[in-house]
């Protein structure tokens, strides 16, 4: 390597924010020359040992050369990271490529005050990320066996490490491609991370409320008031300049002011005193913020630069940060009581987890869980969800035994494959409710900055099927649903039972559980409510329990109508405990009531029992059922592994799409033609049957004995090329004769389309014409898309669509979705196709689009699926420069 220093241009994305093992925050970027005092500093305040295990000798300070080489680098051969918190330098990691270009030696070197907290680790994910862009493929170091420190990041990475000890030092080497065990240590790492930042957040050790009042009605007085009389458990603090005494207890003029430490800031002062605030809440160590001032990206330009800035003085010095805007978070565990948010008294404890953006959407939410009386464990609203989101609320709820079932509405989703991944395993542990419009991702809300999606409107739902979300339109379907699931078991089936003290009644919810996918195996109509609470009471627990000992029955509906002398709690509680008992869901509907007074939406019981879910509309019964339904039969589904299709060389593929992208800068696409296609898909076992374009008559003969007869005849027109209608195709041509003369005819056919040239390729055998899609987009990168070819597909939007990667059932549900995709099974007397090898294709695309980026649309028109096997017969790919994905191989927070 050359000794000199050389500074290239600074790749500005790859700096990041991350969270640290103990859910504090800093600053991950590539260093700098003006580091060079910094890096000085860092040094000097490293203990001997530590300078020994880096160095393999006592240096008290860097020589000037040292300096300049450490931080003068060319951001290729040479990389350099430092994190850092509050501007200092806590740990720097580099590497330097070797003779051989595929390798690289990696050095680090952690502050001593900073040591257990995960720097070492994010280095390493960091490096590698870079080192993978500039071609490397190994690592390689040096560590003294004393450092067993360092050997342990490196042990603890995932990665498959070859060690020998020589000379009295350990020799590591490792390839850093991304494996399923690397891939799982990063998850892994970052979930304890995210998960603990939030739960500092949600559970504080102590609290202050900067801009609390006096004057009634302000913002600062109503979250002073409610974190005292929530009968929060540890120290509360009010900060006003102006104020003494603010809510019978000392104010301070300023954080600093505080004996103790502080954990949780809650801001509420004017707009433009916030910036001022953050830096005095990180001179005072707090450890998040939750800022209910709004102002900020709902601003326009001023105010998203400064929200921008706030996020960014916050994170650099170890916040997390909730809001701005936000209407607070809640806690109900009795070892903590924080209700830090506008809502007037704490909630009812229970099981549900609840999340929401923005300040209005949060008072929609909390508002309908309040008018139902459900139990939350806690609640956070994100107002502009500058930083703290929906997927760290997951990561958090996940781990918390308080939480049996989570809501969250969303009006934008800044990392969807993330959320996928992080949806997909909490689901398979606690149900997943989210609400979201039908526009979300397509338009941004106000106050949020993400990404949207040019992807189909349905591949945002299909994602959230996928991950086994339960997606709904509206906060009250949510809520509808909540009740249920967080006091309810889930049913083990679509058996329902009906019971009512209405035929007519009875039969309205029978006639709407079945088109819902319900099995209404058993119907009671004979329900005497009428004979007193004495005897209608035990009569009623009795068959209740009847047919909940019935197998075909997982679940009831009893939709009553008023009763003389019994009471809407009396009712729900026996329903209550019999669903206890039984450990099968039972709901109830409660209709023709007409004084508001009685309760009959949401959790009803007796006062000492369990509570029960009602509703006053059976439609919204049924629903929330029937989704529960689905969400209970995608768990029970083995969903199995993530497809690795064989034969498949993403290193070759990733050399060739690089060549082919030789020129193409900005956001230009390039098409490819047929050969250069053909040699991409190869790299992943996709096989297309080849063209070839002629000029002349005798070039078109040549051209089909090259391929064999029997050959088609198609134009190159994309907009005919598939159209046997438009005498765009001729298929079955058999020799040079019925060639010459199709050729002749087709060009008449043609000329009030232009004249466009024609191609020749070999006929493949008979069967039903599909189409895959694939593309790049902003907002989820890859979707892979499946229809039947044809009009219809287009015109009617029969498409089916999923986010890669994708599990075998996903390939399944994939080729099966489209409305017609009956015609694949046998219909009308037609043979069934080779549906498995439709999957093949589908799973081989997915895998390919997943792996490069850079190849951003694939189209496979017609594919044909016979009896045996499927053949693509046109291929059209587009290349260009690859989005940096938001969850990529490297932990870091969304900007």
């Amino acid at each position: 390597m050359v000794d000199q220093p050389d500074v290239g241009i600074y790749p500005e994305y790859w700096e990041a924010d991350v969270v640290l093992r103990d859910g504090g925050t800093a600053h991950i970027r590539p260093i700098r020359p003006q580091d060079a005092d910094a890096l000085q500093a860092f040094h000097a305040g490293q203990s001997q040992a530590s300078i020994y295990m880096r160095f393999f000798s006592f240096k008290p300070k860097l020589s000037g050369k040292e300096v300049r080489r450490f931080t003068e680098v060319d951001h290729v051969n040479r990389v350099a990271f430092v994190i850092t918190i509050g501007g200092e330098i806590m740990g720097v990691g580099r590497y330097d490529r070797l003779d051989d270009p595929t390798e690289a030696e990696v050095a680090f070197n952690i502050s001593d005050a900073h040591q257990g907290r995960g720097i070492g680790s994010i280095l390493l994910e960091h490096l590698a990320a870079a080192a993978r862009e500039n071609g490397i493929r190994r690592f390689t170091a040096e560590v003294l066996p004393e450092n067993r420190k360092m050997l342990m990041v490196f042990a603890d990475a995932g990665y498959d490490l070859k060690r020998q000890f020589d000379d009295g030092v350990v020799s590591v080497e490792f390839n850093i491609d991304p494996t399923e065990k690397s891939r799982a240590v990063m998850e892994s790492r970052e979930h304890r991370a995210e998960a603990r930042s939030v739960r500092d957040l949600l559970a504080p050790s102590s609290v202050a409320v900067i801009g609390a009042s006096r004057k009634w009605g302000t913002v600062g007085y109503q979250l002073l008031e409610h974190i005292i009389e929530g009968g929060f458990e540890g120290p509360v603090y009010a900060v006003n300049p102006e104020a003494f005494e603010l809510a019978g207890m000392i104010s301070f003029a300023r954080l600093s002011e505080i004996p103790g430490p502080v954990q949780l800031a809650i801001i509420a002062v004017p707009y433009e005193e916030v910036p001022k605030v953050v830096d005095e809440c990180a001179a005072a160590g707090v450890k998040g913020i939750v800022v209910a001032t709004a102002g900020f990206a709902d601003d326009g330009e001023r105010g998203l630069a400064r929200q921008h800035e706030l996020v960014r003085r916050a994170r650099a010095n170890g916040m997390r940060v909730i809001g701005p805007e936000s209407l607070g978070i809640l806690n109900t565990h009795p070892a903590v009581s924080l209700n830090a948010s506008m809502a007037p008294s704490m909630p009812p404890r229970g099981g549900l987890g609840l999340f929401s953006q923005s300040a209005a959407v949060g008072v929609a939410v909390y508002a309908a869980a309040r008018r139902r009386r459900l139990g939350l464990s806690t609640f956070l609203s994100a107002g502009n969800r500058a930083d703290v989101s929906g997927n760290d609320a997951m990561q958090y709820w996940e781990d918390d035994a308080d939480t049996s079932a989570v809501g969250l509405y969303l009006e934008s989703i800044g990392n969807p494959r993330k959320f996928s991944r992080l949806a997909r395993r909490l689901s398979r542990s606690k149900p997943v409710i989210v609400a979201k419009s039908d526009v979300t991702g397509l338009r941004l809300p106000p106050g949020h900055e993400v990404r949207t999606t040019q992807a189909p409107a349905a591949a945002v739902d299909a994602m959230m099927r996928q991950a086994g979300v339960i997606r709904v339109g509206t906060i009250e379907q949510l809520m509808d649903i909540a009740q249920i699931v967080s006091s309810q078991a889930l049913p083990a089936g679509p058996g329902l039972a009906v019971y009512s003290n209405s035929v007519a009644l009875a039969k309205v919810v029978a006639d709407s559980a079945g088109p819902l996918g319900l099995d209404v195996n058993r119907m009671e109509t004979d329900v005497d409510l009428d004979a007193g609470m004495s005897l209608a009471l035990p009569a009623l627990r009795e068959s209740l329990q009847a047919s909940l000992a019935d197998e075909s029955v997982n679940a009831i509906v009893a939709a009553l109508l008023p009763a003389r002398g019994l009471t809407v709690e009396a009712l729900a509680g026996v329903l209550a405990e019999c669903a206890a008992e039984a450990g099968k869901p039972v709901v109830a509907v409660f209709t023709g009531i007409l004084d508001p007074s009685i309760p009959v939406e949401g959790m009803v019981g007796s006062a000492d029992g369990p509570l029960l879910p009602c509703y006053s509309n059976a439609g919204a019964a049924v629903g929330a059922l029937a989704a529960i339904v689905r969400y209970a039969q995608w768990l029970d589904r083995d969903q199995g592994l993530f497809v690795e299709p064989g034969g498949c060389d993403a290193e070759g593929t990733q050399e060739t799409l690089a060549r082919m992208l030789t020129g193409v800068t900005g956001e230009k696409l390039r098409k490819l033609d047929a050969g250069a296609a053909a040699e991409l898909l190869a790299g992943y076992g996709i096989a297309v049957v080849p063209t070839i374009g002629f000029g002349t008559p005798e070039e078109a003969v040549e051209a089909a004995e090259r391929v064999g007869w029997p050959v088609v005849l198609k134009t190159t027109d994309p907009a005919l090329r598939h159209r046997l209608d438009l005498g765009g195709v001729r298929l079955d041509i058999q020799d040079a004769d019925s060639l010459l003369q199709n050729i002749a005819q087709m060009k008449r056919a043609l000329e009030p389309y232009g004249s466009p040239s024609l191609e020749v390729q070999a006929m493949a055998p008979v069967g039903q014409a599909c189409t895959f899609r694939a593309m790049e987009d902003p907002l989820l990168g890859p979707v892979v898309s499946f229809g039947l070819a044809g009009d219809a597909v287009n015109l009617l939007d029969d498409w089916a669509h999923r986010v890669p990667p994708l599990s075998a059932a996903d390939l399944h549900d994939l080729i099966r979705s489209p409305r017609a995709s009956r015609k694949l099974f046998g219909y009308q007397g037609l043979p069934a196709v080779d549906v498995p090898a439709l999957e093949d294709i589908a799973a081989r695309l997915a895998k390919l689009k997943d792996d490069h980026p850079g190849i951003a649309l694939v189209e496979f028109n017609p594919v044909l699926a016979g009896p045996a096997g499927a053949t693509i017969l046109g291929a059209d790919v587009w290349i260009g420069n690859a989005a940096r994905r938001t969850d990529s191989a490297r932990r870091a927070m969304r900007g």
